[in-house]
């Protein structure tokens, strides 16, 4: 009896035993499978090995030494800071005196031609139509030209003018001619008129002083004058080319001419939205409101109403208040327009009330411009003139009214149009009648002459606009339709894929492929872009300096009789407006960045707050896209204080320093910030010095900020190894840049001279090094050129190429590949793959020596090394082993690109060391040196090591970088990727063991698309491109249909189309012969491949979630050791390295849906109903200091009558005639 029960309790416990064992998320054995001492054994092996390729392929020792013969001085921030803010302010005073000189030539040679009679043959060079030596010119017409309705003149032709023209780098080798300027004539202006004729006659006589200015500072980008009538003369001439279908360019609706041409203003728009306003009427009101808001800058405020018997505002959560007149701003009341349903009637006196209060509030609570007011009003008529409430809110300080009213009248049959244009001619402001949306653009561009009486009447006032950043000559419409353009192109791919793989689409392989790549297109922001040519520009307004002129005007003499009457009367008039573009680019090199050294950094911050330029500065998507709000990016956007603080919560300390920097004061200060860098993927948590100081004459501050760490000191050459003593020497520099195993920073300016030019940097510099050779070689006083009348033809870099000489000589022998033995080249080839070993010094200077392996026996390995490794300090691997060096200074840093595992072709790796110079008890950064190998050779180095351990089933091993990203796993399609998308449980338990930090980071410049799901027709008419992309839309649907039609009916056709497209091994078309319900079944699941999911761009906030090791060095978790499954891994740090070694048992069981990732997430705010992210930042809106200049009245101006016009129709007599007689019979 005994001996059963014993033999039934050990079966009892052999099948605990046995249940336990099998039994999901349970492993007795786990521990067992790895082994700590192993594991440790294993990351040593690794460190070992990588550090020893390292420490000899890159003889970082013997750089180090070369070193020691410069010296360590401390980084004064506030004395470089003066110096930089110095060299800009002497360039931007040479534009403005440039500009300065245009406007005087301008103002005087429109006064000794007024007499001049407009010649309408006049020929002159046009942007659009100016032909090249060679070139077809369009043949004349051959027909009797027909009669213009709406001029009622005959159409000229003038034969386009011939001009020889030659690329020139410094114009972005746009093709140019420096000896004429030519025109650019917008589409809705037509270049014969007499007022416009006239002035492009007039206007020739500038090219003189546009060359005069270029000879005297060739630094020079392109010259301008904007007329008032529309076009535009620019120097040097060049041909207008731009890759749209429509020329939507119109000088007078950019900002340099509209901030120039008016000085800011708050502005108010109250547009009918009683029912009257229905169809066209309502299309022409909101074409005008558009273009009103177009014509507005960052320095001007706006609101905009719509009353019918009660007023709103058409964005509800912006209320009674202005708000400032920014891209995205100016977005959301657009968007909020379009979904205007008019009803009822129109109360006027509601809506001036209003307006009057909003305005009235605004100036007392010190909100907006605080200098000009107006109020424009959109209608098809008013009841009554409303006298008491202009009486009671305008007319209370006479001769001032200080809120101008301009007037818009809609519609062609409206009998009241007297009280409307009594309105505006009482209050200062200009009346328009409009009947047909061709004319909105020209009339409602009348309003800004009247708004710059003020200016003209004061005649010796010309205030300097310097203009926030732009894309030079794109406009923001263009975004949505190169959107739109993209979504056609996204369309079209999977309609071709579906020929390919075809019910493969839905299979989770493909959809991956598929959202990989275009999310991977998504997050294309690149900061340094050659697709947009980033600018400020300086200008300055051009007044008529006569007093009185003759004017002919419609004059009604009685109800249904207008009159011609010519009268001399008081005018202001405005010329346009003259300018220069200043390149964003060329004020970067007077910067120094070498001063700052490595993560050291400089930006310009406008009197708004926003950024002129900064290295987080993205202005573009998707690679080519701008950002619908892409110019108004606010300083603290960018520089992301370290406080752990909710998104748009900002650190008070933050707010201060902002406030400093716009009211440009001087100061300093150390704050801890968070830097994201490659693709946003990687962060860093630095505590970071700032040095700020205003840039005279100009509403820019500039700021630099260098880590408080290692930059706090520099490298410098000893007076010794001055180049002039080292001349004197008998060395010859030229010497130390043998070979064309060297490359210098691309954008850095080392030395150059105005009058010529050179195919690379490197060309340019050995032209000065044989310069400074020569007897009697002088260092120009200043980088940057001065005044005109003391012009020099050189500008040099002193310090910078001081330093530049000494690093070249330091370095000489490194590109010398035979002072590494042969048997070790041969070695290094067959065991590691070594491809490019190179090295890169703080003065720019970029050298490399290449390793040729079986897969890459071509002698331009290392050219293609250099193409994309050339910029020295600024390189993502120079930085990181900067910041490395403070972890451990023996490290290595290890990277591989993000798409790697998504690559067919060879994986390399990329590892970098950082050199640093050490004097007394400072240190700082002189070099990096580093090397390129092949990832294969990486893997067969950790299998070796580990066996086959890592092989079998039951455990998993990465090699994970200092951020998380995946460098070795046994699955190659896993390289790159983020550690948390391949093993999302492991991660968050690495996460909070300590070994990874999550450090939130926040993207306050991301886009999103909104779903456009009930597109407005209305908004059709605003734009030509609205046309053109529903054309295109429409073919390509037709044509798709069409052809999917054609490939299901005609299996003939079908296998041939198949064959055209290169298809072998599709899958075959369905039968003709199925059932009819199958086939529509069919027919509606394709249709899901060919249709166009619409969506807008829109303004958003994201966060992304990244993450950093820990760097304690006795970080406890490294000895811990793997226990069950309650901690069924093993990690370590590979010595030497920025790597760990993690080690997983697979027998674990884990949650797959878990998944970590450091792609961006749209941020969600407590959103009231309604409300949108504009609303939520113009409630926590930011302190700003307005223009220095505001002139916006003037005690003459009341003398002037001018102030308004009619729509003029011209009646045919004939088609008159027949719509009575089709009206009788239809």
């Amino acid at each position: 009896m005994a001996l059963a029960i014993w033999a039934w309790r050990r079966l009892c416990l052999s099948l605990l035993i046995v249940f336990i064992y099998y039994a999901p998320g349970v492993s007795v054995l786990a521990a067992e499978n790895i082994n700590y001492n192993l594991v440790h054994s294993w990351a040593d092996k690794l460190g070992l090995e990588l550090f020893s390729l390292g420490d000899f392929i890159t003889r970082r020792k013997q750089v180090q030494e070369n070193f020691k013969e410069a010296k360590v001085v401390t980084r004064q921030g506030s004395v470089i800071v003066e110096g930089m803010a110095k060299e800009i302010e002497m360039m931007m005073d040479l534009k403005v005196s440039a500009v300065r000189r245009i406007m005087d030539t301008a103002e005087n040679t429109a006064l000794s031609h007024q007499n001049d009679m407009p010649d309408k043959m006049f020929s002159y060079y046009n942007a659009k139509e100016m032909a090249e030596p060679g070139e077809p010119t369009p043949p004349p017409p051959t027909t009797p030209p027909d009669m213009d309705d709406q001029i009622g003149e005959p159409l000229i032709y003038v034969p386009p003018k011939v001009l020889t023209l030659e690329p020139r780098p410094e114009f972005h080798n746009t093709p140019v001619n420096f000896s004429v300027s030519s025109v650019h004539v917008p589409v809705n202006v037509f270049d014969r008129a007499s007022d416009v004729i006239k002035a492009i006659q007039w206007s020739e006589n500038l090219d003189q002083i546009f060359r005069d200015n270029y000879k005297n500072d060739p630094s020079l980008s392109w010259q301008f004058f904007g007329s008032s009538t529309g076009f535009m003369r620019q120097f040097p001439a060049s041909k207008w080319k731009k890759d749209v279908p429509v020329d939507l360019y119109d000088c007078r609706l950019r900002s340099w001419y509209m901030e120039a041409a008016t000085s800011p203003k708050d502005v108010v728009i109250l547009m009918d939205g009683s029912g009257s306003m229905l169809g066209q009427r309502l299309d022409i009101a909101k074409h005008v409101v558009n273009t009103i808001l177009d014509t507005l800058g960052t320095n001007d405020f706006v609101n905009i109403f719509t009353f019918d018997n009660v007023v709103r505002p058409v964005v509800g959560c912006f209320e009674d208040t202005l708000i400032q007149a920014t891209l995205g701003n100016v977005r959301e009341l657009k968007e909020a327009l379009e979904g205007l349903t008019p009803t009822s009637i129109a109360n006027y006196t509601a809506a001036l009330l209003r307006a009057f209060e909003v305005l009235e509030d605004s100036k007392i609570n010190s909100n907006g411009a605080q200098c000009n007011q107006a109020i424009m009003i959109i209608g098809d008529g008013a009841p009554d003139t409303n006298e008491e409430v202009f009486q009671m809110h305008n007319w209370q300080k006479p001769p001032y009214k200080p809120v101008r009213v301009f007037t818009y009248l809609i519609g062609k049959e409206v009998s009241n149009w007297d009280d409307i244009r009594w309105m505006a001619c009482q209050n200062q402001g200009y009346y328009v009648h409009l009947s047909d949306t061709a004319e909105v653009r020209e009339m409602v561009l009348n309003y800004i002459p009247v708004m710059a009486r003020p200016l003209v009447l004061g005649r010796h006032d010309h205030p300097v606009i310097w203009t926030q950043v732009y894309a030079d000559l794109e406009d923001t419409k263009l975004s949505d339709y190169l959107w739109e353009i993209k979504q056609c192109e996204d369309q079209k791919a999977d309609v071709l894929q579906y020929f390919q793989v075809q019910e493969r689409m839905q299979e989770p392989q493909e959809k991956n492929k598929r959202n990989y790549q275009r999310l991977k297109e998504a997050l294309n922001q690149p900061v340094d872009s050659n697709v947009y040519q980033f600018m400020t520009t300086v200008s300055m307004p051009i007044y008529d300096r006569r007093e009185n002129a003759n004017i002919t005007e419609e004059v009604l003499i009685n109800e249904a009789l207008w009159e011609l009457q010519t009268r001399e009367t008081r005018i202001a008039n405005l010329l346009g407006v003259a300018g220069t573009d200043v390149p964003i680019n060329e004020i970067k090199k007077l910067l120094s960045p070498f001063m700052l050294g490595a993560n050291g950094y400089a930006f310009i911050v406008t009197n708004n707050g926003y950024v002129l330029f900064h290295p987080d500065f993205r202005p573009i998507f998707q690679g080519y896209i701008l950002k619908p709000a892409y110019n108004s990016v606010d300083m603290i956007e960018v520089e992301l204080l370290d406080d752990d603080r909710a998104p748009r919560d900002f650190n008070p300390v933050l707010m201060t320093i902002r406030d400093s920097i716009i009211k440009q004061h001087t100061g300093s200060k150390w704050m801890l910030v968070k830097n994201h860098f490659d693709e946003m993927k990687r962060v860093a948590r630095v505590k970071r010095q700032y040095y700020w100081t205003a840039i005279k004459n100009t509403p820019f501050t500039l700021v630099i900020t260098y880590p408080e760490r290692y930059g706090v000191s520099r490298v410098e050459p000893r007076a010794e190894h001055d180049i002039h003593r080292t001349y004197i020497t008998g060395k010859d520099i030229r010497s130390f840049f043998d070979g064309k195993r060297w490359k210098i920073h691309p954008d850095w300016l080392f030395c150059k001279q105005t009058n010529k030019t050179f195919r690379t940097p490197e060309t340019e510099l050995l032209y000065f090094v044989d310069r400074m050779s020569e007897p009697g070689w002088h260092w120009p006083s200043s980088r940057s050129a001065m005044p005109p009348e003391h012009a020099a033809a050189i500008y040099c870099d002193r310090q910078l190429m001081q330093s530049l000489v000494f690093d070249a000589h330091a370095t000489t022998w490194f590109p010398n590949i035979t002072s590494i033995k042969e048997e070790k080249r041969h070695e290094f080839k067959a065991r590691f793959g070594i491809t490019v070993v190179f090295l890169a010094t703080h003065s720019g200077l970029t050298r490399w020596h290449e390793f040729h392996t079986n897969l890459g026996e071509q002698p331009g390995l290392g050219e293609s090394f250099s193409q994309h490794n050339k910029r020295a300090i600024d390189e993502i691997w120079y930085k990181r082993a900067v910041d490395q060096y403070f972890v451990n200074k023996e490290s290595f840093v290890y990277s591989v690109p993000f798409d790697a595992g998504e690559s067919e072709s060879e994986i390399i790796v990329t590892a970098s060391n950082a050199i640093f110079h050490n004097e007394s008890a400072k240190s700082a950064p002189a070099a990096v040196v580093g090397f390129q190998f092949q990832h294969s050779a990486f893997y067969k180095l950790f299998h070796n090591i580990t066996g086959n351990a890592c092989a079998v089933d039951d455990k998993d091993c990465y090699i994970l970088d200092n951020n998380g990203f995946v460098i070795i796993s046994t699955r190659v399609h896993e390289t790159g990727k983020f550690f948390g998308e391949v093993n999302g449980a492991i991660m968050k338990r690495l996460v909070e063991e300590k070994v990874y930090k999550r450090v939130i980071v926040y993207d306050y410049q991301a886009v999103c698309f909104e779903s456009k799901l009930n597109p407005n027709a209305s908004n059709m008419l605003l734009s030509p491109l609205i046309h053109v992309m529903r054309m295109g839309k429409w073919l390509l649907h037709t044509a798709l249909w069409y052809i999917v039609q054609l490939l299901r009916l005609t299996p003939g056709v079908a296998a041939n189309f198949n064959e055209y497209l290169d298809l072998n091994g599709s899958e075959p078309m369905p039968e003709p012969e199925m059932e009819h319900s199958n086939n529509n079944n069919k027919r509606n699941h394709w249709l899901q491949y060919i249709t166009l999911k619409h969506t807008r761009l829109k303004p958003c906030d994201m966060q992304r979630e990244l993450y950093t090791l820990y760097n304690e060095k006795d970080n406890v978790v490294y000895n811990m050791t793997a226990h069950a499954c309650e901690r069924p891994f093993v990690v370590l740090p590979i010595p030497n390295s920025n790597l760990i070694l993690l080690v997983i048992d697979q027998m674990c069981p884990r949650d797959p849906t878990l998944v970590l990732s450091v792609n961006p997430k749209v941020i969600n705010y407590p959103f009231a109903v309604n409300e949108t992210l504009s609303c939520y930042k113009h409630v926590r809106s930011f302190n700003r200091v307005r223009p220095a200049s505001c002139i916006s009245r003037h005690i003459n101006e009341s003398s002037i009558t001018l102030c308004g016009k009619g729509s003029v129709l011209y009646a045919n007599l004939a088609l008159l005639l027949l719509g009575l007689v089709l009206s009788r019979w239809l």
